[in-house]
């Protein structure tokens, strides 16, 4: 099976107020994380990490990575510079690239840490799959992703898990028409 997620920001006590996470502490969301992963993905499945693994860590994330089930793949975000610093990612990632093309099923999806307004054969039914908005509604993108076929894995839209793209598809309807709702 087939997971997407992006955002975890494991480490990084800011993001817990930033994005109105509910969690006490960085060791609760991280402990979270971790568990939420694992009870969805198995040791066969694959993982798609959409930027932002961590970021201001004051520990090692070696012990995470070794702990997280499945096979992962990073595409990378604007904070995964300074934690692969200390970190061999071909050790963890099975690739680590700032953009991706893949098939899942039937759909052909484009994967980047950031929203795009067009990606390849887009204009023939290919999915685009990002992160980076969090739950943000004040951005420039909000309105506009909402009529494409463009979906968010972060965390903070997705239950705090990984998601497969089916997931993906129902998350996102549930999201926007909660926003809209308010």
């Amino acid at each position: 099976m087939i997971f997407y997620t992006a955002d975890l920001h494991l480490g990084h006590k800011n993001v817990i107020r930033l994005c109105n996470r509910p969690f006490s502490s960085i060791e609760e969301m991280d402990a979270a994380l971790i568990e939420n992963w694992n009870a969805v993905v198995g040791k066969e499945d694959t993982v798609y990490v959409l930027g932002d693994f961590s970021f201001r860590s004051a520990g090692s994330v070696k012990p995470v990575l070794k702990a997280l089930n499945g096979t992962k793949h990073l595409v990378l975000g604007n904070h995964d510079k300074s934690w692969m610093k200390n970190v061999r990612a071909e050790e963890y990632f099975a690739s680590v690239s700032p953009l991706l093309e893949i098939d899942d099923g039937d759909a052909h999806i484009t994967l980047c840490h950031y929203p795009m307004l067009s990606w390849n054969r887009v204009a023939h039914g290919a999915i685009h799959i990002h992160g980076h908005i969090h739950n943000n509604t004040e951005g420039a993108s909000f309105g506009i992703l909402e009529n494409m076929s463009a979906y968010n894995a972060g965390v903070d839209v997705n239950g705090f898990k990984p998601v497969t793209l089916e997931q993906l598809i129902i998350n996102k309807a549930a999201f926007y028409s909660q926003v809209r709702a308010r």
